[in-house]
């Protein structure tokens, strides 16, 4: 940049292109420590109840504006041309989107591992899936308006809106009506490093974390087990593997 700019107005075109994408940068950072400070301080579940009036009415302001300077219609608080896809191509945007979520996941592990090593990493990231999970879940919880104590019939309906379900291969074997057993058949993550001849990458912690804290977040009552996930062994039809149960189910 050139060193006569000293405020914004000096920005060349491109310059200011970046800087408002800079802004929309700073919103979603501002947004997740809001989040991270008041589940500091109040513990997760108060922070939840809080981000559910913060982002509604946040939504709301935001999208009102961008409607009026990019000039779309807002149809229930949703842009218009968003609605003017298909079903097909927004199921399209659900997958391109959520491509773009793993990725972040994994450049954020890289930056962590080349800059401090493999053990901060894991550590960073099992952390990090103590409190994604667990939003998710509420995410969903909301987005579906799924009953208090949905069950584990609830839960398979969760499992298919994560991010992770429109870029990995998962299956659901019901057992009856007390568990079921969730496999990932084919995990974006593993299948890239098998293709370059890569161990498995060793998840279990994390899967420990994730799958957990994500089934307690839909129904207290769900209990997690893992049936196998690398570093141990695994069949060629599945990465991992979880049994989630509800004692007394009816």
């Amino acid at each position: 940049m050139a060193e006569e700019v000293t405020r914004p107005e000096d920005m060349s075109k491109e310059d200011l292109a970046r800087f408002v994408l800079d802004i929309f940068h700073r919103i979603a950072v501002h947004h997740t420590l809001w989040l991270r400070e008041v589940e500091h301080q109040m513990g997760m579940p108060k922070a939840l109840a809080v981000l559910g009036t913060a982002y509604k009415e946040s939504y709301a302001v935001q999208m009102k504006r961008l409607a009026k300077l990019f000039n779309f219609d807002l149809v229930d608080g949703i842009p218009k041309p968003l609605l003017e896809r298909s079903r097909e191509e927004l199921l399209e945007a659900a997958d391109e989107v959520s491509k773009n979520w793993l990725a972040n996941d994994g450049l954020w592990f890289q930056a962590v591992e080349f800059a401090h090593g493999m053990n901060d990493a894991k550590r960073c990231n099992d952390s990090c899936w103590t409190r994604y999970s667990p939003f998710e879940a509420w995410s969903i919880r909301n987005l579906l308006q799924l009953p208090e104590r949905p069950g584990l019939e609830g839960l398979k309906t969760a499992l298919h809106f994560r991010t992770y379900a429109r870029v990995n291969v998962q299956t659901i074997i019901d057992e009856g009506p007390q568990s079921f057993v969730f496999q990932m058949n084919d995990c974006r993550v593993q299948s890239a490093r098998k293709r370059k001849g890569l161990d498995d990458y060793p998840c279990t912690s994390v899967g420990l974390v994730e799958y957990t804290y994500f089934a307690e977040a839909i129904d207290p009552r769900i209990k997690t087990e893992c049936l196998g996930c690398p570093p141990g062994p695994h069949p060629e039809e599945w990465y991992c593997a979880w049994r989630f149960s509800l004692e007394n189910a009816s």
